[in-house]
C-alpha cells in the first residue's frame, strides 16, 4: 500500500492543497475548525510527515552550540572530539555547530556567554555546565526566545532545559560504591576526590556511593569529598596528607575529571599498588591505569553516543518531533583491564 500523500489528506478533509500545507507547517491565516479537519484526516490516514524531505525542500540548516568547559579534562576534550566527528557525520547533514569553552567555576561567564549567543541565528543549545541560579535564569532566557537547550552528561533538573543526555548519575555512583565493596578485600577508609561538588553529576554520584556503601558494606568508611578546582598541586597536597594521616586507607574514589592529577598524586606516595581506585571516564590515562594495574575499573559513557544523541535530539526538538527515548538513553559501561578493547 502506498503512503498517503498531502493529496490524500487535502481530498480527505476536503480543503485545498494550500491549506494542508499551511496546516502541517502551523502558520496562521487557517480557522481552528479547518485545522480540526485536517488534524482529523491524518490521523485517519495514519500520514507520517518526511521531514527530512521538507527542510531539504526549504534547504534548512539547523545551527547549534555545544557550552563545554574549559581546562585540563582529557575526558572534555574527548566529548569535544565525538562531537567534531559527528558533526561529519550524516547524523549531522545540513547543520552547523560551534563549540564553546567556558570556565567551569565561574557561573558570571557562564552566563555571559550563553547572554552573547545570537539567538536569531540558532536552533538549539547544548550545555555542560554546573547548575546555579544564574545559569537557571540564562536557559530560561534562553527558552523564551524559542531556543531549544539540552544538557550533557551533568544535568540542570530545576531548569526549563528540555532534555537531558547522559547517564544516571545516582546509579552510577551506586555502581562505583558496588565494585569497591567487591574489590576491597578489608574494612577501612576510602577517600573521595572531585574537581568540583558544584557539578551535578558528582553531587549525584557520591549519594549514590554513599548509599551502597552504608547499607552494605558498612566495614568501609567514606572521607569528605575532596575538592582540587583544577590545580594539580592541590589535589598533589591533599592526597598527601590524607596518606601520611590515614594508615587505615584502603580505596579511593574519583568522581569525574582530575584523574591524571590523582593518580600523579598517588604515585608520589608509593600507596597507588596498594589501594583500590575506581574512576570515571575512559581517557588516555585511564586506560593506561587500567592496562598496568594502578585502575581497579573505569565506569564511562559512550562519548560518541553522547554526541550523536545530542545532535539528533536538537534536530527532533527544533522540528517538533517525538524523541525515542530507547534509542537515547545513554548507559552506564564497567570497564577493567581484562574487557579494553
Amino acid at each position: 500500500m502506498n503512503k498517503p500523500t498531502v493529496h490524500d489528506i487535502a481530498k480527505e478533509a476536503g480543503v485545498s492543497l494550500a491549506t494542508v500545507d499551511r496546516v502541517l507547517n502551523a502558520r496562521a491565516g487557517v480557522r481552528d475548525k479547518t485545522i480540526a479537519k485536517v488534524q482529523a484526516a491524518v490521523a485517519r490516514l495514519g500520514y507520517v510527515r518526511d521531514t527530512y524531505a521538507a527542510n531539504l525542500a526549504k534547504k534548512r540548516q539547523y545551527r547549534f552550540a555545544f557550552v563545554l568547559p574549559e581546562g585540563p579534562s582529557q575526558f572534555v576534550d574527548t566529548l569535544a572530539a565525538a562531537i567534531e566527528e559527528a558533526y561529519a557525520s550524516q547524523v549531522a547533514d545540513r547543520t552547523l555547530i560551534e563549540i564553546i569553552r567556558v570556565p567551569l567555576l565561574d557561573p558570571h561567564v557562564i552566563v555571559r556567554n550563553l547572554l552573547s549567543l545570537q539567538t536569531d541565528r540558532l536552533d538549539g543549545v547544548a550545555l555542560m555546565v554546573p547548575e546555579t541560579p544564574q545559569v537557571r535564569d540564562a536557559v530560561a532566557r534562553l527558552k523564551h526566545e524559542g531556543i531549544s537547550v539540552v544538557t550533557l552528561v551533568s544535568d540542570l533538573p530545576n531548569s526549563q532545559r528540555d532534555y537531558f543526555i547522559g547517564t544516571n548519575s545516582v546509579a552510577a555512583g551506586r555502581t562505583a560504591g558496588l565494585l569497591m565493596g567487591r574489590f576491597v578485600r578489608r574494612g577501612g577508609e576510602v577517600l573521595v576526590v572531585s574537581n568540583s561538588m558544584r557539578s551535578r553529576d558528582s553531587l549525584e554520584r557520591r549519594l549514590g556511593f554513599d548509599e551502597v556503601i552504608s547499607f552494605d558494606f558498612n566495614t568501609l568508611t567514606t572521607l569528605p569529598s575532596v575538592e582540587f578546582f583544577d590545580d594539580p598541586a592541590r589535589m598533589e597536597g591533599v592526597i598527601a596528607e590524607v596518606i601520611a594521616r590515614r594508615p587505615d586507607l584502603v580505596g579511593v574514589y574519583s568522581m569525574g575529571s582530575g584523574n591524571k592529577a590523582m593518580l600523579n598524586a598517588l604515585r608520589r606516595t608509593g600507596r597507588l599498588g596498594d589501594l583500590v581506585v575506581i574512576a570515571h571516564e575512559l581517557s588516555p590515562t585511564t586506560r593506561k591505569a587500567l592496562v598496568e594495574n594502578e585502575v581497579a575499573a573505569v565506569i564511562a559513557q559512550n562519548v560518541g553516543h553522547l554526541s550523536r544523541s545530542a545532535l539528533r535530539v536538537l534536530r527532533n526538538l527544533s522540528d517538533n518531533l517525538p524523541i525515542y527515548e530507547a534509542q537515547e538513553r545513554v548507559r552506564i559501561e564497567i570497564l577493567v583491564r581484562e574487557n579494553l578493547v
